[in-house]
């Protein structure tokens, strides 16, 4: 547009008025002094997980709550609405449900197209990023799975492993950032060419978590850092605008090095237009996220920088949508709005959209290849494995995963210089609703078993690892999974929280093979960082082996899983260096093993752990399926209280007169104890140890029913009236007791 020269004055007056202006203060302004701005959405996928179907494979139903199927119609919709659109996934793509894991075991041939890219290459996807459940199946596969997306891939602070230690010539494992040339339509109807950046960042912590794949191959350098270095070389290289796509969540507002969730860190490095961030699994904006300093819900903002976390699973798609004005030669931001958008109500449980057809018959015969091998039998249960209560008492659903890892691993060591040494072995509820909702918990009814129920009992491709440590080191592991609960106030009369919802279910491990109290009166020994934060609490009380104190130099084998062995979690005294054991068998594989061995199991916990009771009247609360109502009566201290937050069901624990403990080990440090203390003398004491050797040997067998058997017949050999003068009467009755109260445990459970 032209200017006509009409004299000095005229010319005098219209530069100041160009120049009182303000360029980047409103779109209004800009439109007022004639000049085009640009509306450019951003979309954002993340965490889909292989969701790609509105189905739960677990529960061999479809849903309402997620799959890719249904963001799609989403994804439509708002890129209908706009001139201008661009298309990110943030990762975490090929692993996380049984679809996944199918795809995987047979494997991708060359240029056969994996499932979730036949879904994606659909919906036109501008680029995406690597997310650290990429490298679950190793890099091969990685590759071979990538090879067919139809948009690039960025990372930038993965890099080869050249083993000088000379970080000055490290070259990047993936393509770092990526500049793409979009042209769009400015407000006045012309077409324009923006550049835009986009780069990539998984957490340092892979290195960690899939040790075995990557240790060698690449390392990790730290996100902040890694941003500071190339956002400027973004700039130079011509980026108009930079989006970052950092899988990582929002994180601590204190600069950390190698910080896993360094979101918030991301908002201070200049040069950043825009962040699209994940792995936490959660919805930003939203409520969740009010009060943290730099946070503006209203605009979705994070430190004035325009955000957006997209949920997990497909259940949201992420929108950013940016007012964009040119500025010389450059294009700034000067408006911006974020928000997600739902698939379903989480009030109702209704569907927001309709899935998209054409996502559905796109992986249709992948579908139904995974339903097929989910529905195949491994053997039968004898009761209902539920997970509702996994958080407040030892649970079904993580004994079976801890039985069967510790009889692989006796197999697994026989022969070798660890064969004698004590096993334990440590499994987690990974399924226990927190982030993953009221819906995510472990169900499966009496009866058949089939692959579809192992993989809900065990949901991670981990590999079964054994690593070599000491007492001091278990009571250790143990504190730090104590950071599940809450500190509880004995005194107070207010309702109490028991369940610390920050701190992720999957690292609350239960290590089979001793036994303990947790006292949650104590405050936290450890962190979530792992840092020693209270040198003088201690929750683990009454650690036992074999009905014996564990001592701080005796040695034990634990099972366990290579994300917890090589450091996940940020376990004290785990960094890889103490596995002894590594059988090259999936966690999940070894209890599907377990399971076909058997035939058919009883999935009773062992009551190994338990908390110790609390003097007063605390009132203790937390929160679990409403469906866990109907266990309610097995579960003697749980009451069920009402309708709780976002779908759960809220329920008290008593603790105020909890009865000690009734477990096979504590029956045989009290035979133990009356042989020493003379009230139990030969025969009898050699007959009842022996039952309860026998009872033992089917419990860790998982044959729950044969060792019900075993502790009625030391019921037996201790009422015989022949036996009496080999027993005092206080012995007998305390014993006669004990084994009932066990027994009726059992029974129930």
């Amino acid at each position: 547009m032209g200017i006509r020269k009409t004299g000095k004055i005229a010319l005098m007056l219209l530069a100041a008025l160009l120049v009182s202006i303000p360029l980047s203060n409103s779109s209004a302004d800009a439109e007022e002094a004639g000049e085009g701005t640009v509306d450019l959405r951003l979309m954002e996928t993340t965490d889909i997980h292989v969701h790609l179907a509105n189905y739960d494979y677990y529960q061999d139903k479809e849903t309402n709550e997620f799959g890719l199927a249904m963001t799609a119609t989403l994804i439509k919709k708002s890129r209908s609405e706009v001139n201008n659109s661009m298309l990110f996934d943030n990762g975490d793509l090929i692993q996380g449900n049984p679809l996944g894991d199918y795809i995987a075991q047979k494997g991708l041939e060359e240029g056969e197209v994996h499932p979730v890219y036949k879904a994606m290459n659909l919906l036109d996807y501008d680029a995406a990023n690597i997310g650290n459940h990429e490298f679950n199946y190793g890099i091969d596969y990685l590759k071979e799975a990538t090879d067919d997306a139809n948009f690039p891939y960025v990372n930038a602070n993965v890099y080869y492993d050249d083993g000088d230690d000379d970080p000055t010539n490290d070259q990047p494992f993936f393509e770092p950032y990526k500049i793409l040339p979009k042209q769009v339509v400015d407000s006045n109807g012309n077409t324009q060419t923006i550049n835009v950046g986009i780069i990539g960042f998984v957490p340092p912590q892979i290195m960690q978590w899939d040790k075995t794949n990557l240790e060698g191959k690449v390392i990790t350098k730290d996100i902040y850092k890694t941003a500071q270095k190339y956002i400027p070389e973004m700039k130079e290289q011509g980026a108009d605008i930079i989006v970052a796509i950092p899988h990582s969540g929002l994180g601590s507002v204190e600069l950390k090095e190698r910080e896993e969730n360094a979101t918030y860190n991301l908002t201070e490095v200049e040069g950043i237009d825009a962040i699209m961030f994940g792995h936490a699994h959660e919805a930003f904006p939203s409520e969740t996220f009010a009060g943290i300093p730099g946070v503006n819900l209203e605009k979705g903002t994070l430190n004035g920088v325009p955000s957006v976390e997209a949920g997990f699973w497909g259940n949201h798609l992420g929108i950013i949508d940016l007012k964009l004005q040119q500025n010389g030669d450059s294009w700034e931001v000067i408006d911006s709005s974020a928000e997600v958008q739902a698939i379903y109500d989480e009030n109702t449980g209704e569907a927001l959209v309709e899935a998209d057809q054409g996502i559905l018959d796109a992986i249709s015969e992948d579908h139904q290849a995974t339903l097929d091998y989910i529905r195949s039998q491994v053997g039968e249960t004898t009761a209902p494995i539920y997970s509702y209560f996994a958080l407040v008492k030892d649970d079904p659903s993580v004994q079976i995963v801890a039985n069967a890892q510790k009889w692989y691993t006796e197999q697994a060591v026989k022969e070798t210089e660890y064969e004698g040494l004590p096993i334990l072995s440590a499994a987690a509820p990974f399924k226990a609703g927190g982030r993953g909702g009221a819906g995510y918990y472990t169900y499966i009814p009496e009866g058949p078993i089939a692959i579809k129920n192992v993989a809900d009992l065990y949901v991670y491709p981990n590999t079964l690892k054994v690593v070599k440590i000491n007492g001091e080191q278990v009571r250790e592991w143990l504190e730090m999974a104590a950071g599940q609960f809450n500190q509880i106030d004995p005194n107070a009369s207010e309702e109490q929280s028991l369940v610390n919802n920050d701190f992720p279910t999957y690292n609350f491990d239960v290590i089979d093979g001793v036994t303990y109290k947790i006292d949650v009166t104590e405050p936290t020994r450890y962190n979530r960082d792992g840092e020693l934060i209270n040198p003088e609490a201690h929750r683990i009380v009454n650690l036992q082996y074999n009905g014996e104190a564990v001592q701080d130099d005796q040695e034990f084998l634990v099972a366990t899983n290579n994300y917890r062995a090589g450091g996940g979690g940020n376990f004290p005294n785990l960094d890889g260096s103490q596995i002894v054991l590594s059988p090259q068998a999936e966690n999940r594989q070894v209890v599907i093993d377990y399971i076909q061995t058997n035939g058919t199991i009883d999935p009773s916990a062992d009551s190994n752990w338990s908390f110790a009771p609390i003097e007063g009247n605390a009132q203790l609360t937390f929160q679990s399926s409403p469906d866990a109502q109907q266990f309610i009566q097995q579960d003697g201290n749980i009451a069920y209280l009402g309708e709780g937050t976002d779908g759960f069901a809220k329920y008290a624990l008593d603790l105020s007169e909890a009865e000690e403990t009734v477990t096979l080990s504590s029956i045989k440090q009290d035979v133990a104890d009356y042989v020493q203390s003379g009230d139990i003398n030969h025969p009898l004491a050699v007959k009842l140890t022996n039952k309860l050797k026998q009872a033992e040997h089917q419990l860790n067998k998982g044959h729950h029913h044969q060792a019900v058997k075993k502790m009625e017949g030391f019921l037996k050999h201790l009422n015989k009236k022949a036996m009496d003068k080999f027993i005092t009467k206080e012995a007998k009755e305390g014993l006669n007791n004990s084994v009932e109260v066990l027994l009726n445990d059992w029974r129930n459970n």
